[in-house]
This record gives structure tokens, C-alpha cells and sequence, in this order.
């Protein structure tokens, strides 16, 4: 018989202390340093007890220390081979991630998440719309993942061009939704697109605006926030440094 192997997002509480202990006698013993996150290799697809068992909160916390092992480099051991044939019946994402169409910041992978971990949404400039907002509905309301993650990114070239008035097609009306963040950025400097540190200061209130735009725009997603169900939050992740600030 296969023996069976936890989801990395999920813990029982009898694995939970007995891995406290042996922890906490090793590092005693000054053998080992506790680890990030306890990690089994090989572990298939999110289950819905182990998605329903977690709380929006503990579900945030399961992404950050994702996060901390990707740029520390050391990313969980899995097999996509293994997460593919377990949810091909069913589906039980934690979170509906909405980040940007940047190609260096791919929030699985820096997220240290896998297949059937979380809803994906990617558009340039992470902004909401009625699709977005469709999806993240059906994200929450039906499939019941738990958390709304809208990540920007350093260095955005979205938040560039809105910053530089830039026009191109449908571009043009994309980058209008992204100027309200500019003008509502409050900077001393030089407010150009030129000015990275500006550009950055924009994408964090891009995030910002678009939390509050959600809880606007779905009274879904801000009555399910309401009631304690879903958490909203937000994120920048660095492309320099590889980092994501929670928030």
C-alpha cells in the first residue's frame, strides 16, 4: 500500500507537535536549525479538508514562508507529475492570487506553490476588472478558496507607461485604470517613469487601490470579507531581491 504523504499546506496537529519536539530536542543538542516551513517531499494535490481545516490568516502565512524558501533557495522538493494526477477529479485552491503579466514574476513559482494550490490571475498592472472579478467570485463564493493575494512588482513596465501617459491600442485604456494610483501617490521627487524609486512608491498604491476597487466593485467578495470567510490582502514583490512585503 502507497503510503500516504500530507499536503505541504496542511499539517495535523499530532505530526504538527511530534515534529515540535524533535525539533526543539535536536536544536538543544544544537544538531539542527528549525526549519522555515515543514515541507514532506513528493506531496500531491491540496485536498478540500486540508483547504477547509486552514483559516485565511494561516493560509497567508503558508504563502509568505513560500516565499521565504524561494529566495533563500530552498524550494520545496515536489512532483508536478504526482499534483497533476491527484486533482484531475477535483480542484480545493487555498487563494486567488491576481498579479501582473511580467515574466520574472510568476507568483507560483515564487511563491513556492504547485498545481492545485491557488486560482491564477495575470493581467498587466495587476488591476481588477469585471472578468477579474468574475473569476475571483467564482474562486471564493463557489470553489471556496480563502484568500484574494493582489501582488504588484518592482521595476513594473505597466505602472511605467501609466506614469508616462504611453498610448497604444487597447493598452491606452488598461494604463488609464493604473493613473489614479499615480495621482493619488504622494512623492516629493522627481515623479517620472524614469524615477524607479517613484515607480515602485506608484505600483504599492496600484495594490492599495485595487484592494479597495474589489471591495467596491463585488459585494460577493466584501460580504464574504465581512463575514470573516475570504481575506483581502495585498503584496510587492521585489524583483531585485526576490522578497515579497505582505500587507
Amino acid at each position: 500500500m502507497r503510503e500516504k504523504i500530507e499536503h505541504p499546506l496542511y499539517c495535523t496537529p499530532a505530526c504538527h507537535m511530534a515534529f515540535l519536539k524533535s525539533v526543539a530536542s535536536a536544536t538543544i543538542a544544537g544538531l539542527v536549525t528549525p526549519p522555515l516551513f515543514m515541507t514532506p517531499a513528493h506531496a500531491d494535490a491540496l485536498t478540500r479538508a486540508q483547504r477547509d481545516s486552514m483559516t485565511p490568516e494561516q493560509i497567508l502565512e503558508t504563502i509568505e514562508r513560500g516565499n521565504q524558501r524561494f529566495r533563500s533557495g530552498e524550494r520545496k522538493p515536489r512532483s508536478y507529475l504526482r499534483e497533476q494526477r491527484a486533482s484531475v477529479k477535483g480542484q480545493y485552491p487555498a487563494a486567488v492570487l491576481l498579479s501582473c503579466i511580467d515574466s520574472r514574476a510568476p507568483a507560483e513559482v515564487i511563491m513556492d506553490l504547485g498545481i492545485g494550490d491557488t486560482f491564477n490571475c495575470r493581467v498587466a498592472g495587476n488591476i481588477e476588472n469585471s472578468d477579474i472579478l468574475g473569476s475571483m467570485e467564482f474562486a471564493c463564493k463557489l470553489m471556496g478558496a480563502k484568500v484574494v493575494l493582489v501582488m504588484g512588482h518592482t521595476s513594473c513596465g505597466a505602472i511605467k507607461g501609466a506614469i508616462a501617459n504611453v498610448e497604444l491600442g487597447h493598452l491606452t485604456d488598461l494604463l488609464a485604470r493604473i493613473k489614479p494610483a499615480v495621482d493619488a501617490t504622494q512623492y516629493d521627487g522627481e515623479r517620472t517613469a524614469t524615477n524607479y524609486a517613484f515607480v515602485d512608491k506608484v505600483a504599492r498604491k496600484n495594490v492599495e487601490l485595487t484592494m479597495a476597487q474589489i471591495r467596491h466593485d463585488s459585494s460577493v467578495l466584501s460580504e464574504l470579507e465581512r463575514q470573516h470567510v475570504i481575506k483581502i490582502a495585498g503584496a510587492m514583490y521585489n524583483l531585485g531581491t526576490g522578497a515579497t512585503d505582505f500587507f
